[in-house]
């Protein structure tokens, strides 16, 4: 599997940077869409985007390398090529609600109506990211065999593309990517769904997206053998039980306290 998709003399343009980066611009498209469809200044929100962007890759970057120092600490400016891999999804989203927090407060706009707003373009792009460490040979679940792969009726070519070298042997591996990318589409379609419902309450949509793939990373985590570890512990899998709780909650509020979108 080639992660490079465009080689010219020195300059390299792999598929993990061109898939996030389209997985960026699709979803700021969906959400100047929705942005319109539900009156929102579109101007502040596509702001919000610009420097959401930014946030969130820094967000990923960081978070990843806390939980792997031992990969950098040597050669420090590793750090810095984040097109070999290594965003946490989770680092970006919890630096991206925080930096919502405090650009919605100060552009005075209603915190969860703007998230109800990202989560579905939001999901969209972890479906399309996903396919990044695809390429990458990364994110990869436990030893398989190749007449599983092809019993699950899986793509001639991403079953190619799992089988990896690791530490020096080739075997086949589950494409846990796949796995997520699929969930993550599903999720992507319920809260389209849920978004079309006429008497749908400001902060449900944020809440369901928690709630969906909370239980979706926690399972998937179940599989993935390069987890992110703290004491023993797979970081996701305690992240997407706080993200679940957090979504119900929001269900709860919403149906209490929030008021509709019509």
């Amino acid at each position: 599997m080639n992660p490079i998709a465009i080689s010219i003399g020195p300059l390299e343009i792999r598929w993990y940077a061109i898939l996030i980066l389209s997985a960026f611009l699709l979803g700021i498209y969906l959400i100047r869409k929705e942005s319109i469809r539900v009156k929102e200044d579109v101007n502040k929100i596509m702001d919000l985007c610009f420097y959401l962007v930014l946030i969130s890759i820094i967000g990923a970057r960081i978070y990843y390398v806390i939980f792997e120092f031992s990969e950098y600490k040597d050669n420090l400016i590793d750090i810095f090529k984040i097109w070999n891999g290594g965003l946490a999804i989770h680092g970006g989203i919890i630096a991206g609600i925080l930096f919502t927090y405090f650009y919605t407060k100060k552009k005075k706009l209603n915190l969860l109506k703007i998230t109800d707003i990202i989560a579905p373009a939001l999901v969209l792009g972890q479906a399309i990211g996903r396919w990044g460490n695809f390429f990458n040979q990364e994110a990869f679940g436990p030893k398989t065999t190749l007449s599983t792969l092809k019993n699950m009726h899986i793509p001639k070519f991403i079953i190619d593309g799992m089988n990896i070298n690791v530490y020096g042997t080739y075997n086949y591996y589950h494409p846990t990517f796949l796995y997520e990318s699929i969930w993550c589409l599903i999720a992507f379609i319920i809260l389209l769904i849920i978004r079309r419902n006429k008497k749908i309450k400001i902060g449900s949509i944020t809440g369901t997206y928690f709630i969906l793939y909370g239980i979706e990373r926690f399972f998937i985590e179940i599989l993935r053998q390069d987890s992110l570890m703290f004491l023993n512990l797979k970081v996701a899998q305690i992240v997407s039980l706080i993200t679940i709780i957090i979504g119900i909650v929001l269900w709860i509020f919403s149906i209490k306290k929030s008021k509709n979108y019509n």
